[in-house]
């Protein structure tokens, strides 16, 4: 009778991995009140922007007009750079906060 040989590999040396990891705060974009758009314009834009019904952007125009300004999205970094991106295309005045 033959003898069957088992192979047991040498166990792996625990090791201690460190992995930088971005963890990153979740952004704001702050659209300010302006005298210039009509309440329609902006609508339409805050429509445009973050894709929202027509309810959604029109109880945030109230916002920013009553308060002067107000946060219209809060998201990734990358997502309020495209955004405000898009606010600013008819000269919205925004800044996105972190």
């Amino acid at each position: 009778m033959a003898m069957e040989k088992t192979f047991s590999p040498k166990p792996v040396e625990d090791r201690q991995v460190e992995k930088d990891v971005l963890v990153q705060e979740p952004s704001k974009v702050i659209l300010f009140n302006d005298e210039v758009h009509t309440f329609e314009e902006v609508i339409d834009q805050l429509i445009k922007a973050i894709r929202c019904d027509t309810a959604k952007a029109e109880a945030l125009t109230w916002e920013v007009h009553s308060a002067g300004k107000a946060a219209v999205f809060e998201g990734t970094m990358d997502e309020c750079v495209l955004v405000s991106g898009v606010l600013e295309e008819i000269a919205l005045h925004t800044q996105i906060e972190v």
